[in-house]
């Protein structure tokens, strides 16, 4: 429960100014704290506060998350135990082509892959693209998972296929594991081995 503590909330794309104002705060003496979802450092207010604060002396603690990676692989089995790589869909702060290129070195590395903000109402075209790159380099069975609202009450989990991947309802809410060419889904579960020997 909060009292006798300021609250400040900014929209969606204010993510900035929220950093700034708190920046200002704690330069004025104010004990502050940035609530960033899942994990500050990847994705979160962590690196946008460091970036604001720049050479001005100023303790900062960052204290870890969740994140949605994790949280979906958990849901999932294991899809993580190997090499895996974490790509924002999201063309707002990354232009698509660079976005496109990391893709590409995702599928052609063989790297199970993770991928944040995959289809908003806006921007559909994206998740099709990135299924195109990856069915390039991977069979139409890569097991897939996607994760929606995870570690929430309404959480769903789905393994599918890449190639059945588009027709399952993908929102922004949703996390989505491609597995890579060691990857394998059994029941409930999608497994990437890590390769131990299991004689």
């Amino acid at each position: 429960m909060i009292r006798n503590q300021e609250v400040h909330r900014l929209p969606m794309r204010k993510e900035m100014e929220r950093c700034r104002l708190a920046v200002e705060m704690a330069l004025a003496g104010k004990k502050v704290a940035v609530i960033s979802g899942g994990d500050p450092g990847i994705y979160g207010m962590a690196g946008p506060i460091l970036e604001i604060l720049g050479e001005r002396e100023l303790a900062v603690v960052i204290i870890p998350g969740v994140t949605a990676a994790l949280s979906a692989a958990a849901a999932l089995g294991a899809p993580l135990m190997n090499d895996f790589a974490v790509i924002s869909l999201s063309n707002l702060l990354t232009p698509w082509p660079v976005i496109e290129q990391r893709l590409q070195a995702c599928a052609v590395g063989d790297l199970v892959t993770v991928l944040y903000n995959p289809q908003s109402k806006k921007r559909r075209e994206q998740i099709v693209k990135a299924v195109q790159v990856f069915l390039k380099h991977r069979p139409e069975t890569t097991p897939v998972g996607l994760v929606r609202n995870s570690e929430r009450p309404a959480e769903e989990v789905i393994i599918t296929s890449l190639k059945k991947m588009p027709e399952h309802p993908i929102d922004m809410f949703t996390t989505v594991i491609i597995g890579n060419s060691q990857t394998f889904a059994r029941g409930r579960y999608m497994v990437t081995p890590r390769g131990y020997r299991l004689d």
